[in-house]
């Protein structure tokens, strides 16, 4: 009689047990990849960006054909758009250096997401200004709108806040 055990009820519930577990892992990354890959998409304009970012931030210092090999874009896109976010300083790019004779392409890397969330909070107050300044034409003081963020450890959040949007209200009126 041999020993083995993988035929019992117990067994074959503990490995779908694993299996259901590994799957749910499994259907949580993929959805928490698609929402990372879809927030990048608005912070950078277009999922060609976001790709393009992601990659770098995998896998520093690419050539463009490396990063179009690695993201299945084609290879003049990945040209234009690491144009655009060198540009943008969203990627930093340096020549490639090489021993031999020919030419050295430019690599490039990715900034922090730290960075690149602050540029896109400071992006956002300065559409915000924009906006209300438009609105501002009947001689309110025009003071630039500031957005601050901040932990609050009061549990609804709130308090303070209707006093202090009737005291705005009272100083543009």
């Amino acid at each position: 009689m041999s020993e083995d055990t993988a035929d019992t009820p117990e067994d074959e519930g503990e490995r779908s047990a694993r299996d259901r577990i590994g799957e749910g892992a499994d259907r949580a990354r993929s959805g928490f990849d698609e929402r990372v890959v879809d927030i990048l998409s608005w912070m950078l304009d277009t999922e060609t960006r976001a790709r393009i970012y992601v990659y770098l931030r995998q896998h520093p210092w690419s050539t463009s054909e490396e990063v179009a090999e690695g993201t299945g874009l084609y290879p003049s896109t990945v040209r234009e758009a690491l144009a655009e976010l060198a540009t943008e300083d969203t990627v930093e790019r340096r020549k490639r250096e090489s021993e031999g004779a020919g030419n050295n392409p430019y690599e490039y890397t990715a900034i922090a997401p730290s960075d690149l969330v602050g540029g896109v909070v400071g992006g956002v107050q300065d559409e915000l200004n924009t906006i209300f300044t438009l609105g501002s034409e009947d001689g309110a003081d025009g003071q630039p709108v500031r957005i601050e963020v901040d932990e609050d450890d009061e549990e609804d959040g709130v308090e303070g806040d209707a006093a202090t949007a009737d005291e705005s209200d009272e100083r543009n009126a």
